[in-house]
């Protein structure tokens, strides 16, 4: 599904280069999920946008499909994420002036999928938005947004799914039980799953858990 490789990344700060990615390899199976931890700064959300094809890397390679993304033009990288990816970050990303079940449907709709069936109905029942599906996504509170932003990732059942922090912006409780809820809804959408995560019990609901360290790649413990 998804393989990392060799990957290595470095920032230039004006006066010299941060290496924060030395050398990563890391494999992601059809349906399984991992959580990537480590402290701020760790480059983690780095290594997930280069996983996901949004930022390039300064060597390795990033398989996904039998295709290196690393050398894919950028139309049909465009391609790949809107048919086989789904996103879900802290900052949800929702598209203001539309509704609630505008927004669920913005990637189906751009994969030319029909608004209606089962699982589209499961996912509106499941993350409770049947009943504020016509509402403005810009009067919703935090918890429902989010709701929203993962209805969204997986309307269109992609084959991997990244995720930043998504319950970052929620309280303890709330979060807790988003995440279980998305857990859920990944393993019934077929799809693999790829979280960034500062919080270990959200990571350990995840198949396998890693830990980035200084530039490096390890089993969390």
């Amino acid at each position: 599904m998804l393989q990392l490789i060799n990957i290595h990344k470095s920032f230039h700060d004006g006066e010299s280069d941060l290496q924060v990615l030395a050398g990563i390899d890391l494999d992601l199976k059809p349906g399984e999920s991992l959580a990537l931890l480590g402290s701020s700064g760790s480059g983690k959300s780095t290594l997930l946008q280069i996983a996901a094809g949004l930022e390039l890397p300064d060597a390795g390679e990033v398989r996904m499909k039998g295709e290196n993304l690393v050398t894919m033009d950028e139309p049909d990288l465009a391609r790949l994420r809107r048919k086989d990816l789904g996103f879900v970050f802290q900052s949800f990303n929702l598209l203001s002036g539309l509704n609630v079940r505008d927004n669920v449907l913005f990637q189906r709709r751009l994969n030319r999928m029909p608004d209606r069936d089962g699982w589209v109905a499961e996912l509106l029942a499941g993350l409770q938005l049947e009943a504020i599906q016509h509402r403005p996504v810009e009067v919703l509170s935090g918890g429902q947004q989010q709701r929203v932003a993962i209805a969204r990732a997986l309307a269109h059942r992609p084959q991997l799914v990244f995720a930043d922090e998504p319950t970052g912006n929620l309280h303890d409780s709330l979060s807790r039980q988003v995440m279980a809820l998305f857990i859920r809804l990944v393993e019934e959408a077929g799809s693999a799953l790829f979280l960034v995560t500062h919080n270990r019990d959200m990571a350990a609901m995840t198949d396998r858990q890693f830990r980035l360290s200084q530039g490096c790649l390890g089993p969390d413990v």
